[in-house]
């Protein structure tokens, strides 16, 4: 049975829907060698199509997400497709505390929204991230190494408005060979397209673009 497509997956109101993100991670996920030895760990796992698409390649795969409700469509999903993962509720790794993975992938929230005070009952939990939209990006960074064996790989996916310097930066001292692998420019969506005054007050937009870079970041463990 093929992995499903992101069509076939169920994405009810409240759960994030598989975008240009989540192209990109696949794309970088089918360069990784993954068989059925490889353990993978899907942090923020949403509807769950990264994690199926690993389970898809043989992988054995843990995917946690914050929301119970992605949590049960991650399941539904997985049930639905006959794929075997693991889904647990939890805050990034501190649901698999003490437990290590060959390959890492996450797409966290990254988008930079007003006030300090992160959403955690909207929609918006999905995508807001803090002022600099690296609030779950650094969480992400500093808890990889403790979650990946030697040698192991993560793939983080975001934009570049909230800074892939620091990205590289940040991994590079956590002890990390960090590049990015992959990258899109695409138009803002409905998020963006309604704050984009607020990110030129920011410094994070310059004129009147209307387009934002996605990048992955492929990080390898020394």
């Amino acid at each position: 049975m093929g992995t499903p497509g992101h069509s076939t997956l169920l994405t009810p109101p409240g759960v994030y829907a598989p975008q240009d993100d989540t192209a990109l991670l696949l794309r970088a996920l089918a360069r990784e060698r993954v068989d059925p030895s490889t353990q993978v760990l899907d942090l923020g796992t949403g509807s769950g199509a990264l994690a199926l698409r690993a389970a898809g390649l043989g992988a054995r795969v843990t995917a946690v997400d914050i929301a119970w409700r992605a949590v049960l469509t991650t399941r539904l999903n997985a049930l639905i497709a006959r794929r075997r993962v693991t889904v647990r509720r939890g805050d990034l790794t501190a649901a698999v505390r003490g437990q290590t993975y060959d390959l890492v992938i996450s797409n966290p929230p990254y988008v930079p929204s007003p006030g300090r005070r992160l959403p955690r009952h909207s929609p918006a939990r999905a995508w807001d991230a803090g002022p600099d939209g690296r609030a779950f990006v650094d969480r992400v960074c500093d808890e990889a190494p403790a979650a990946l064996r030697t040698g192991g790989v993560l793939l983080l996916v975001h934009s570049a408005l909230c800074g892939t310097p620091a990205t590289l930066r940040r991994l590079a001292d956590a002890g990390f060979d960090a590049s990015v692998t992959d990258r899109a420019v695409i138009p803002f969506g409905p998020v963006l397209s309604t704050r984009r005054g607020w990110l030129r007050h920011q410094g994070l937009l310059t004129g009147d673009d209307n387009r934002e870079e996605l990048v992955v970041i492929r990080a390898q463990h020394a």
